[in-house]
């Protein structure tokens, strides 16, 4: 039996690595040019807890293909692809029968289906299915306002919160769906993520042991109800002295000195709840499929828990959602003709979409473990083309498209672009193509996110509260970026994010947008391949990390 060492194996991974994203044999890999900067060698060394680059290599949906059950047509149950006629029953129909029969594809045929309603999507492993992005088109006539009513902010304020929640196309879980649309209907504000309106629908299942960021296992206290497969929640509050989210922004002087206190936007975030799958349970130590992405601290009270049900294994495919087109409304005014939502939802999966003339274009609301894949977003121009917000982890937009908008954009408009707040962890966006907007970094501190292999005009402008705290959290990375027209906003940002990486990213000059940091002293960044094109292998970043 060959002796195999950490080395000759993480080396190996490396090489594949090249491979992968080259597109090229290993032998030719080697010989190809193009330049590895000393980070990636010190990644692959402590690929788990590097100090400024995240571990995303388990990033999005783990399941492959969905929704292997029965297959149903919409037209079987009213749907008409005339333009006409409205759809909408047919289709929610056709989705809710899908989900009793335990999951199944509904198919929509060649052409366009007129929806006078949402469409929600609330079972596990139920998927709907078009002929393809350029076949199948659902035209939605109205907006969210209209449907289930105007829906204000938590935080007070005249602003919808349309301009940053749900969708004409609403991945939800049934019950967690209802008590949201219950909740806006009586206007009685509610929280959006992984516990529920009023955060308090959860029980703890353990208390859990110290343990350091980057391991796969924890110790815990009573094992008794946990099960290999079950999906539970890592919850871990913060202390008086705000130590958790010091530790999320990197620790050290610049951090320790930030005063915390009345950032109560960023502070009604925090018990920080990290979804998960558990891979095994031995004794008292439980095994997950994805490391810690925080240390596990005494100070904290880390405990497992339940959760509201996610919704699992469900999705959209080949289709696209058009809106009516009307005018962008004033900045934090949407009315709600938004794309597709994915809300508290696990492994679930979204490919070949395209939305277009719409508000808010992708959305992930304490959504985890999830992939976006092919979509794209254009039209008249929108608010948020992708979010990703409200604790949402580990999930993966590839291949996607922000498309140049086909009319100009109305005085009192913002448009942002690849947005991420609200704690949110641990995601990707991968192999992109952005004709405007930007690296929307909307405050609420996110943190340890990868955006990799991207061409953008960058044209956006970041947003958030001042009450939501810093724009960064630790471990940020930007890794071959190509910014066409060399505007450095939110690009490169060694100056901005602590315990960052900027690495091979073109010359970019500061205009248009200076963005301040939020830490003072040294921010403990790194910029590798400054000033270069599309040589830094490997080239894409979270495609090396799977091959390791």
């Amino acid at each position: 039996m060959r002796n195999f060492s950490r080395r000759s194996v993480l080396g190996g991974a490396v090489a594949v690595a090249a491979a992968a994203t080259t597109g090229i044999g290993a032998g030719a890999a080697r010989a190809a040019t193009g330049q590895v900067p000393g980070i990636w060698h010190e990644f692959t060394a402590n690929p788990y807890a590097h100090p400024q680059i995240p571990y995303v290599g388990r990033a999005g949906s783990r399941r492959g293909r969905h929704a292997a059950g029965r297959v149903l047509r919409a037209e079987s149950f009213g749907a008409v692809a005339d333009g006409t006629t409205d759809c909408a029953p047919a289709i929610n129909r056709a989705l809710a029968a899908a989900g009793r029969a335990g999951g199944g594809t509904v198919l929509l045929g060649e052409g366009t289906y007129r929806i006078d309603d949402l469409i929600h999507i609330g079972h596990d492993d139920v998927v709907l299915k078009g002929a393809g992005s350029s076949r199948t088109k659902l035209y939605a006539t109205k907006n969210l306002t209209e449907l289930i009513g105007v829906y204000g902010s938590r935080y007070g304020g005249t602003k919808s919160s349309w301009s940053w929640a749900g969708g004409l196309i609403w991945l939800c879980p049934e019950d967690r769906f209802r008590t949201l649309t219950d909740a806006i209907r009586a206007r009685d504000w509610p929280f959006e993520g992984w516990t529920g309106n009023q955060r308090d629908e959860w029980r703890t299942l353990t208390t859990v042991a110290p343990a350091r960021q980057g391991s796969w296992s924890v110790t815990v206290a009573d094992p008794g109800g946990l099960r290999k497969g079950d999906l539970v929640l890592l919850r871990l509050a913060d202390d008086a002295a705000h130590t958790l989210l010091e530790h999320m922004a990197g620790g050290g002087p610049g951090p320790e000195a930030y005063y915390w206190d009345d950032k109560t936007k960023l502070t009604s975030y925090v018990p920080y709840e990290w979804p998960v799958r558990i891979a095994s349970v031995r004794g008292d130590k439980v095994t997950f499929e994805r490391p810690l992405p925080l240390d596990v601290r005494p100070e904290w009270d880390p405990r497992l828990t339940t959760h509201v049900t996610a919704l699992t294994g469900a999705g959209v495919e080949g289709l696209t959602l058009e809106a009516v087109q009307t005018p962008q409304s004033p900045h934090l005014l949407d009315k709600g003709y938004n794309g597709v939502v994915l809300q508290c939802t696990y492994d679930c999966r979204v490919e070949d979409v395209t939305v277009w003339n719409v508000d808010n274009g992708f959305g992930l609301v304490a959504a985890s473990s999830s992939t976006l894949r092919r979509t794209r977003v254009g039209g008249r121009g929108e608010h948020h083309p992708y979010f990703c917000r409200e604790g949402s982890h580990d999930n993966l937009i590839e291949d996607f498209t922000l498309s140049a908008r086909t009319v100009p954009a109305p005085s009192g408009t913002q448009l942002h672009g690849i947005n991420v707040e609200g704690l949110s962890s641990y995601n990707v966006w991968s192999r992109g193509v952005m004709e405007m907007g930007t690296f929307d970094s909307h405050r609420g501190m996110p943190f340890a996110n990868v955006r990799t292999d991207i061409t953008i005009d960058n044209t956006g402008a970041h947003g958030g509260d001042a009450s939501a705290g810093p724009l960064f959290g630790a471990r940020f990375t930007h890794w071959n970026i190509r910014v066409t027209n060399e505007r450095a906003g939110l690009m490169k940002i060694d100056g901005l994010a602590p315990w960052s990486a900027t690495v091979g990213i073109n010359t970019v000059r500061e205009f248009g947008q200076i963005d301040v940091p939020d830490f003072t002293g040294d921010l403990h960044t790194r910029l590798e391949l400054y000033g270069t094109t599309d040589v830094v292998r490997p080239r894409n970043l979270y495609e090396a990390q799977r091959a390791l």
